[in-house]
């Protein structure tokens, strides 16, 4: 089977490293890919936003699957894409169509959603710019601190969380007023602010059934002990300890059952991934925010764990029957740390020569911004590396990420030596 993997990051090096195992897989081609992703197979210099080129490669080259790493095509349509076209409806795509995408692509849709399906979530309300005072007024009547997300997509940076009224009152006026996110804050979500711990759970879902993937923490933080500026991701811990069968349980029945079916009874055909970012509020879940593909860097968390074929489930997702595909996952827990350009999430400096790669020993390398420069491979983004260890426990698979860490050289590296340490000072359950 000839597959086109679309995206260029982290999540997608692990997506080829994954496919690449599989005995099924014939010619993988990723677009427009990393140097990770072209030791996996071959790179495709197109856009994953130019559906024409991307459509008339897949008919060129015979593709018998596209896998969509990102959300922006998603949002964008390039399921429906595919569909509304003789010769590329018989081409699989992983990942939802548009309206199945909008529970990322509009934060307000993905709340009305929870609220029509009986899904728990936290109490909100949504203003534009014509109705500011309004939403000025209702910060008025939340306790803090206050949650305010852009309705759009904003690359993972739309959520300000003010701790005093004065700075919730600002940052709304900037988001509506001012645009300061464009055009995907030309609407905001004001939502109360849920006290708990937040972990991700995912889920594969053929529109009928679904499996549900290993429970992930990410960090958002740039600093160690969560403080600074958000970023994409700095670092990933699966499984989740405080994720017990119990809460498991709880998700499934709460959150998981009635989403599938909310989005069958909506009338979406919702093949793909969902990302589903719940908070632990005393031993309930509550979801904070959908999104239609997984996370970064949860992915290369994630996709290690799983032992099964992905062809095998992608192959079920795509012919509606992922309820008999075989599916197990390794018990170990993974611990990933991500290495970023100096300066990132502000302005950095691509085009930096990375050294050290060859030297890592025992755990997994994914490049998410990496390019190559002659026989060199260079920085090309904020987040350049993902070292992923399997361990026994937390603490001996962040050790051998960080150890390997160590290992690699580039101008301005950092990261994070303190991931997953907050979850080995927890007592469990968390309630």
């Amino acid at each position: 089977m000839d597959i086109l993997i679309i995206g260029s990051g982290g999540r997608e090096h692990a997506f080829a490293w994954k496919i690449a195992q599989s005995p099924r897989l014939g010619k993988l081609f990723i677009a427009p890919g990393n140097s990770g992703t072209a030791l996996c197979g071959t790179n495709v210099n197109i856009s994953p936003l130019d559906f024409e080129k991307i459509g008339a490669f897949v008919l060129a080259n015979h593709i018998d699957m596209v896998v969509v790493g990102p959300e922006d095509p998603l949002v964008k349509g390039i399921y429906d894409y595919f569909q509304s076209s003789e010769l590329l409806k018989k081409v699989p795509v992983i990942g939802p169509c548009k309206a199945g995408a909008q529970l990322e692509g509009s934060k307000d849709f993905s709340k009305q959603f929870m609220l029509r399906h009986q899904i728990p979530t936290a109490a909100y309300k949504t203003f534009s710019r014509t109705t500011l005072n309004e939403g000025l007024k209702f910060l008025e009547t939340l306790s803090p601190p206050y949650v305010l997300k852009a309705d759009g997509l904003a690359a993972g940076k739309g959520v300000v969380i003010p701790s005093t009224l004065e700075d919730a009152k600002a940052e709304l006026t900037a988001m509506l007023a001012d645009a300061k996110f464009g055009a995907a804050s030309a609407q905001v979500v004001v939502e109360e602010f849920l006290n708990g711990i937040e972990l991700s759970v995912f889920v594969l879902s053929d529109g009928i059934s679904y499996k549900v993937l290993p429970s992930a923490k990410d960090y958002k933080r740039i600093g160690e002990g969560d403080q600074g500026l958000n970023t994409g991701g700095m670092g990933a811990v699966s499984p989740v300890p405080f994720a017990d069968a119990a809460f498991l349980e709880k998700v499934e029945k709460r959150i998981i059952i009635p989403t599938i079916d909310g989005l069958k009874k909506d009338g979406i055909d919702y093949r793909g991934f969902i990302f589903i970012g719940l908070m632990n509020c005393n031993g309930d879940p509550y979801v904070i925010e959908y999104n239609c593909r997984m996370g970064d860097p949860e992915t290369e968390t994630v996709l290690p764990r799983i032992q099964s074929d992905l062809i095998d489930l992608f192959e079920g997702v795509a012919s509606q029957t992922l309820d008999r595909c075989n599916y197990s996952t390794d018990p170990r827990t993974a611990v990933t740390v991500m290495l970023v350009a100096g300066g990132y999430p502000g302005d950095y400096q691509k085009g930096d020569v990375i050294n050290g790669v060859e030297q890592i020993s025992g755990s997994l390398v994914f490049h998410a911004g990496t390019t190559n420069s002659g026989s060199e491979v260079v920085t090309n983004g904020g987040r350049v590396l993902a070292i992923t260890s399997l361990g026994e426990s937390i603490s001996q698979a962040s050790s051998l990420s960080v150890k390997n860490a160590e290992k690699i050289t580039y101008t301005g590296k950092y990261y994070r030596k303190d991931i997953g340490k907050d979850l080995e000072t927890l007592s469990f359950p968390v309630k």
